[in-house]
């Protein structure tokens, strides 16, 4: 292990003489790639003290589609050369699945362990991506790998792997866990009580303002376009059409949005990808909105998305 900076290395406040501690190992190529990436600090915190030290404990992160659940653990992974195997859950993927299987190899079936084996084994992180996909029943079999128990494979001779103490297992969703009451997100199933209560918690939003102007603003640099005052005005312009977009998703608790669709920062990005490819255009803003997001709308909540952008951009709406 190695001492890196904590301040320098996540962009955020903390002490400049506090470090912490990152593999030396930089070339394992489970290593996540590093991308521009905006930290928030408690995030930051709860993470680093769970990779520190689980406590018996698996982590899960909760919060809207696209609000950067997976990004945020694979770019911490990344700065401090943490190997990550992960997979999307889905609902047949079964735990046998992350164990591992027979498949033929060179004329003879050869047992090749899934990314639970591999972690388990080697130390790498899991994460388990749409957990609330996957049928209860099959990850109760993660409960006892939770607490520390040795994996056994029966069905590769009874191999047994005990745990290396740098597994970790994260998983997200877009629930909580306790099934989708909004019924935005079809295919959510409740979770076993007994396997939740194995989790530590994290809510993961969409970004304050400022926060996803800063990530809209790298992006633009990579695009090599300058942010001038024009398009500073046009970026504040689409975080507000974006927050009033997702707004209108949620609802209220008393009942469900007015939107079928959102507006996520994986989305917003697309956005400003597309304005920017077809820069030239006409009516630019609307034409990459509609090949962002609202193409897959029903066309009264398009009309209805377009005119809240309007409302918004007022005259330059047309003009861009």
């Amino acid at each position: 292990m190695k001492k890196i900076p904590l301040a320098t290395t996540f962009g955020i406040e903390a002490p400049s003489n506090l470090n912490i501690d990152a593999f030396v190992d930089d070339k394992n190529p489970y290593i996540p790639s590093k991308h521009d990436y905006v930290f928030r600090k408690d995030q930051v915190r709860d993470l680093l003290a769970f990779l520190s030290n689980s406590y018996g404990d698996a982590y899960y992160l909760t919060g809207p589609t696209g609000s950067g659940k997976t990004s945020l653990v694979c770019q911490i992974a990344a700065r401090l050369n943490y190997p990550v195997q992960q997979i999307t859950c889905h609902g047949r993927l079964g735990f046998n699945d992350l164990v591992g299987q027979f498949m033929m190899s060179n004329s003879s079936m050869t047992f090749v362990h899934g990314p639970l084996s591999v972690a388990l084994r080697e130390g790498h992180i899991l994460i388990l991506n749409e957990i609330d996909l996957m049928d209860p029943a099959e990850l109760s079999g993660l409960n006892d790998i939770i607490e520390g128990s040795p994996l056994t494979i029966p069905q590769n001779n009874g191999e047994l792997i005990k745990q290396h103490a740098n597994f970790r297992l994260i998983v997200t969703g877009n629930s909580a866990g306790q099934g989708d009451p909004s019924g935005l997100y079809t295919g959510v199933m409740q979770q076993n009580l007994a396997f939740m209560d194995r989790f530590r918690m994290m809510v993961v939003d969409y970004p304050e303002p400022s926060v996803e102007k800063s990530i809209l603003n790298k992006r633009l640099e990579a695009l090599g376009v300058p942010v001038d005052s024009v398009m500073d005005v046009v970026i504040d312009n689409m975080i507000k059409v974006a927050n009033e977009i997702r707004r209108l998703f949620m609802g209220s608790v008393d009942g469900a949005g007015a939107l079928t669709v959102t507006m996520s920062t994986r989305t917003l990005i697309r956005w400003v990808n597309i304005m920017v490819n077809f820069r030239r255009a006409k009516n630019v803003l609307s034409y990459s909105l509609e090949r962002s997001l609202t193409f897959r709308a029903e066309p009264a909540q398009r009309e209805a998305i377009h005119r809240i952008a309007k409302d918004i951009f007022g005259d330059n709406w047309e003009t861009a």
